[in-house]
């Protein structure tokens, strides 16, 4: 069924987000601090509102996606919320959203907080996921909509769930990009052709490792961290080599360190016959 629907902010994402909706066939009412951000989506149907005001009053739902939560607060300030359901798609803390549920709870409006994993040229393609939190019957009301942008996937009634598993989805993304950038600093260093190395060693590597994450989960949420395969103390020796290599080689191992630096206190505490998930207790 087509849905009325507003979306506030125009940026690369809001505007991904808008043009998937209309291209399913909603109608569509768009609002930007820069007007001419709306005109490609005006060219594709959708309808301008001058204001955020106006723009919320055309929508039974509401989708704000701006720069962060004061900046929702401010677009949605001035305008009657009474019966809407209000999608926050902007990034933000736990902390955030559950004051921003209270907020639009008291105007009358029912809510939802999301986490967008994805980039704009993701939005409704396959592997595009956005979590979802807080009401449950917004969600279930909505939830076939929401799809059209991405995998709709409601993580829970706390309004802070979607923004914490966003940004521990973030963190487990950018150790990875740590890694690697610490790799290619390595293999350069070298003169080994990085794009060889990348596709034919380390991204096989990475995708075969994968694996041992659900294991430390278990690990971890059973507090028992044994292990049959290399233990901390095993993993300590092999940073201190790993720090050593590197800084023969002429690189810094800045983005390693931090990561030595608990495993070296781990074992210190007499734990190096534990398993790398030990290291969660001392985070």
């Amino acid at each position: 069924m087509s849905e009325n629907i507003s979306v506030l902010g125009l940026g690369l994402m809001g505007a991904a987000l808008a043009e998937s909706l209309l291209a399913a066939g909603h109608r569509v009412t768009v609002w930007n601090r820069t007007p001419s951000k709306a005109d490609p989506l005006v060219a594709k149907g959708a309808t301008v509102a001058a204001t955020p005001a106006e723009a919320v009053e055309a929508g039974e739902l509401v989708i704000v996606c701006v720069l962060d939560y004061p900046a929702v607060r401010q677009v949605l300030e001035g305008a009657s919320l009474t019966g809407r359901v209000i999608v926050n798609l902007t990034s933000g803390r736990p902390s955030e959203a559950g004051a921003m549920a209270s907020w639009v709870a008291e105007h009358g409006a029912d809510y939802l907080d999301g986490g967008i994993m994805a980039v704009p040229q993701m939005i409704a393609k396959p592997g595009a996921l956005i979590l979802y939190s807080a009401s449950q019957t917004a969600f279930d009301r909505y939830e076939r909509t929401l799809a059209v942008m991405a995998e709709a996937r409601f993580v829970g009634t706390d309004p802070g769930m979607a923004a914490l598993l966003d940004l521990a989805m973030l963190t487990g993304m950018y150790g990875q990009i740590a890694g690697c950038l610490e790799a290619a600093a390595l293999v350069t260093s070298a003169k080994y052709p990085l794009k060889q190395f990348t596709a034919s060693l380390l991204v096989p590597w990475l995708n075969a490792m994968a694996a041992l994450q659900v294991h430390w989960a278990e690990a971890i949420e059973a507090g028992d961290h044994a292990t049959q395969v290399s233990n901390l103390e095993v993993n300590r020796a092999g940073m201190e080599t790993l720090v050593a290599a590197f800084r023969e080689q002429g690189v810094k191992p800045d983005l390693l360190l931090p990561l030595k630096a608990v495993i070296d206190r781990r074992t210190a505490r007499g734990l190096g016959h534990e398993g790398l998930s030990g290291l969660v207790e001392e985070l």
